[in-house]
């Protein structure tokens, strides 16, 4: 575990920065929607469909971050805009202060993160309303989430695995690995969890699912203090065995500032793909200028020079980008600054579980102080990261 002292500098960061977020404004081009079913989770529902949309178009999810409303999320993301040029709906669950002070997903509640319970039940009669109302396409359905909304993704992909085709998990969790404010702090962090078995075990346990599962694009700043970058490769463990590949069989992209790493299934098909984007924090990555840009910065919506939102609706099929024309030399080309340093795991080197068990256990160790004086600074930012009430 990480020092006393470190552990009270990133709570009073991640506290300072969840304050600067709550003074955003927004255009807010989204509509409320009346959920047909039931709402156990207490969510509010919000779309966007585009005008004269065509009967049989496809459905993105759209999951908030912590202190962000679904209206700033879409402004910063662009969504709708892309949505309004490429011809599919918008659906934007929206978390209530009753539910969670600081606007988050509950992704580490048991009765919130788990199939036909709370607010993954929740989201999942919102999908079914958009689909019965717009007569959108059942096979092309797809999630995406930021932070606590990349976490609450990642539990319904395992949970309803069989209403989406993808998800994009942005500077998010793994399904399962925190059902506790103690423990969703340290899988935030990077600390402890299940190894890359249990992992895949945690989705196969969450629902009766027996056929394809969704592809996943999983998004992540090598410099997030909120949110450890280490979570990209749980993410990775937790899905390729699903996908019958295999962790270390991947393909390297690497570009300027970033590096992209696809896993491709025996036919072929990119069924898992990262980005690691060098040097970013906790946020969503933009590229908002020229005539693809997409979004607007502000709070965890970060200027990189590369649209998270366009690059995930290219890998999902929704829009079609321009082919690659770096030479192959180019892109078979070792990017530099992802590494696998110490006892560090970064996005550089996926290793085997053996070897990640025992970084792990040379991560931990430390013992508890118990300090009445720190008491309140950390329970504090707990609150401010939605992680106590």
């Amino acid at each position: 575990m990480r020092n006393l002292q470190d552990t009270i500098a990133r709570l009073a960061a991640l506290k300072a920065a969840y304050g600067e977020a709550n003074g955003h404004t927004t255009r807010d081009r989204l509509k409320d929607m009346t959920i047909a079913g039931a709402n156990p989770g207490a969510l509010k529902a919000r779309m966007f469909v585009p005008q004269n949309l065509a009967a049989g178009a496809p459905l993105v999810v759209v999951l908030h971050g912590c202190t962000q409303s679904a209206a700033a999320y879409d402004e910063g993301s662009g969504w709708s805009n892309l949505a309004d040029r490429y011809d599919f709906a918008l659906l934007f669950p929206e978390q209530q202060r009753a539910n969670n002070a600081n606007l988050c997903f509950n992704w580490f509640e048991p009765g919130d993160a788990r199939r036909d319970a709370g607010e993954a039940r929740s989201i999942h009669e919102m999908i079914e309303t958009m689909v019965s109302t717009y007569n959108l396409d059942r096979s092309r359905i797809f999630i995406v989430g930021l932070s606590a909304g990349g976490a609450m993704s990642s539990v319904m992909l395992a949970s309803y695995p069989e209403v989406f085709a993808g998800g994009a998990i942005i500077a998010g969790l793994p399904f399962g690995t925190a059902t506790s404010i103690p423990e969703a702090f340290d899988r935030m962090r990077g600390h402890g969890g299940p190894g890359e078995t249990q992992l895949q075990t945690l989705i196969r346990r969450a629902s009766p699912h027996k056929g394809r599962w969704p592809t996943i694009s999983v998004w992540h700043g090598t410099a997030d203090g909120t949110v450890d970058v280490s979570n990209m490769e749980a993410i990775v463990r937790q899905w390729t065995g699903l996908h019958g590949v295999k962790t270390t069989d991947f393909t390297d992209e690497p570009e300027k500032g970033y590096l992209r790493r696809v896993w491709r299934d025996a036919d072929g098909r990119q069924v898992i793909e990262t980005y690691a984007i060098q040097g970013m924090g906790h946020g969503t990555p933009l590229a908002t200028a020229g005539p693809d840009g997409y979004g607007k910065v502000g709070p965890y919506m970060l200027e990189t020079g590369i649209s998270s939102t366009l690059q995930i609706a290219s890998f999902w099929g929704l829009v079609t980008l321009a082919a690659d024309h770096r030479p192959n030399d180019e892109k078979d080309a070792k990017s530099e600054g992802f590494v696998h340093t110490g006892d560090i795991l970064m996005p550089g080197t996926l290793v085997s579980e053996n070897e990640e068990e025992r970084a792990r256990r040379r991560q931990t160790g430390a013992g508890k102080v118990h300090t009445s004086g720190v008491q309140k600074i950390i329970e504090d930012a707990l609150r401010a990261a939605g992680l106590m009430k």
